[in-house]
């Protein structure tokens, strides 16, 4: 079974590297025409909200510290679903 350090650093990488690809996605929707500007700055708009919730759930997730897991599992699991969904329904 994993720590809730182990748990908190693979979110904390995998927060990163979407962080990176919002960026990407950001850099292209400034180079893309106005309709699928628009497109881009949709995805973009949700997945800010949906990158918040899950970078705040995890924060509150370690302050509230390793005996805490269970109390916060499922709703960071779901948050990580949801937000991994969505990335990997991105339009190029």
């Amino acid at each position: 079974m994993e720590t809730m350090e182990a748990n908190a650093e693979k979110m904390e990488v995998q927060l990163k590297k979407w962080a990176v690809k919002l960026d990407k996605l950001a850099a292209k929707a400034e180079e893309a025409g106005a309709d699928a500007k628009t497109d881009f700055n949709k995805q973009i708009a949700e997945l800010k909200e949906k990158f918040s919730k899950a970078e705040a759930k995890l924060v509150e997730f370690k302050e509230a510290g390793a005996g805490k897991w269970d109390n916060f599992k499922a709703d960071l699991e779901s948050l990580w679903d949801d937000l991994a969904s969505t990335f990997r329904g991105l339009k190029h």
